[in-house]
């Protein structure tokens, strides 16, 4: 009955020896895991950052120096409110890359600053979406003109100041590209990390202790 007993027992700690070097190994695989895709993350957003710096400096120069003189009169970005308004965009854009970029580089993985990336990535994105739709819809008037009002196509006449619109606004495009994949990215860290703030009853306006007007 010892011998029994002894051979149970030994295998039972060779069992349990040959079960901790796995499981020391599958948590070890997790965690490298986990470390790859919190890397790639980190490198993809710190891109996506740095690019519109380049996209949104470029479309601002081009339509800051976007003016053109001929026999039909003069242009400039500054006679439309629209081509202003896209300046302003990109602006807002380039500054708002660089110090996204340069908080992103000092990992800092709380709450509030989770939220305030989530909620500024998706300002940024609609202030660019709607300076491009917006230019755009001008580009595409003074490009075909408009018939009902007896509005002339503009762009014969002044193809330069179109073609350089058309750039800075593909340039623009690209731009939110990146805003919308940065808007992913930030929501997916939010939401993967940290719950949503849970509201009270006190919030609600609810009171449990209130007693129900019918009774069963």
């Amino acid at each position: 009955m010892e011998k029994e007993s002894g051979t149970v027992i030994s295998a039972t700690r060779s069992s349990m020896q040959m079960m901790r070097p796995v499981t020391a190994t599958a948590a070890t695989d997790d965690q490298e895991l986990e470390g790859n895709k919190t890397t790639f993350l980190r490198t993809a957003e710190t891109f996506l950052r740095l690019l519109p710096i380049g996209l949104c400096v470029s479309a601002l120069v081009l339509m800051l120096k976007n003016s053109e003189e001929n026999d039909y009169g003069s242009v400039s970005y500054t006679d439309l409110g629209a081509f202003r308004y896209l300046v302003n965009a990109n602006g807002i854009c380039a500054g708002y890359s660089l110090l996204s970029a340069v908080l992103i580089a000092v990992p800092r993985p709380t709450a509030l600053r989770a939220w305030t990336f989530f909620f500024l990535d998706q300002v940024q994105t609609y202030i660019i979406l709607s300076a491009g739709a917006l230019t755009i819809e001008v580009v595409y008037l003074a490009e075909n003109g408009d018939s009902a009002t007896l509005w002339n196509s503009a762009c014969g006449s002044f193809g330069q100041f179109c073609h350089k619109i058309t750039a800075s606004v593909a340039l623009t495009f690209v731009a939110l590209v990146c805003y919308v994949l940065l808007s992913l990215i930030s929501s997916y860290k939010l939401f993967s990390k940290f719950d949503v703030p849970a509201s009270s009853p006190a919030d609600t306006g609810t009171d449990d202790h209130i007693a129900p007007a019918f009774h069963g």
